[in-house]
């Protein structure tokens, strides 16, 4: 991430509120990684949350590409004036329609998902198009959208917690099978260890 893109005045990234703070993080790291070359190193992610936004994002990717076909259409007209406004407009159309939140029980994460990767696909677009220079526009549009929008229901539901939860990388059960093999042939090489240790000493 470069740090002239950071915002200024105290707010986004160098906001006292951890919430807040992670909502630009997550942010700024997501447009990061979906603009990255597949050939260049990017860094791990800062945050378990932004590991989990670039994992949700490259899984919704595979499963629903049709999701995907059809923001270059929407974005067709944009420029780098329009870009931002055009994002907040799309956001609120979006993410405004879902539930109310007051008929909510649970936090809509896979709407608090779509948020970041609309932003990530028309980060995509307007680099090309030749209109890099407002990406660190963008990355601070959606990390203002979500502070205003979504980080009030966020501090009723536990934060980032949920979002973690639902969207981070799962051990699959290949792993957790291999697991505990490891463990059960540790623990039974260390049993026939001592019992032959003990059974020297009995001698």
């Amino acid at each position: 991430m470069d740090p002239s893109d950071e915002p200024s005045g105290g707010q986004g990234l160098n906001s006292s509120d951890l919430l807040v703070r992670e909502a630009y993080l997550m942010a700024y790291d997501y447009l990061d990684y979906v603009l990255c070359p597949p050939s260049a190193y990017l860094p791990p992610a800062p945050c378990a949350a932004a590991s989990a936004l670039r994992h949700a994002g490259d899984e919704l990717l595979i499963r629903f590409p049709i999701f995907f076909r059809r923001w270059p259409r929407v974005f067709q007209d944009v420029t780098e004036g329009t870009a931002c406004p055009m994002l907040t407009a799309i956001l609120d159309e979006h993410f405004g329609s879902s539930v109310p939140r007051d008929r909510r029980r649970d936090m809509a994460w896979s709407a608090v998902l779509s948020v970041y990767v609309l932003a990530g696909q028309m980060a995509l677009h307007c680099r090309d198009k030749g209109m890099a220079g407002v990406v660190p526009q963008l990355k601070e549009c959606v990390g203002a959208y979500v502070e205003r929008v979504i980080c009030p229901e966020l501090r009723a539901h536990g934060g980032w917690s949920g979002f973690i939860s639902r969207f981070g990388v799962k051990q699959n059960l290949e792993g957790q099978v291999k697991r505990v093999c490891y463990w059960t042939l540790l623990l039974l090489t260390t049993g026939i260890l001592t019992y032959f240790l003990w059974k020297r000493r009995m001698c």
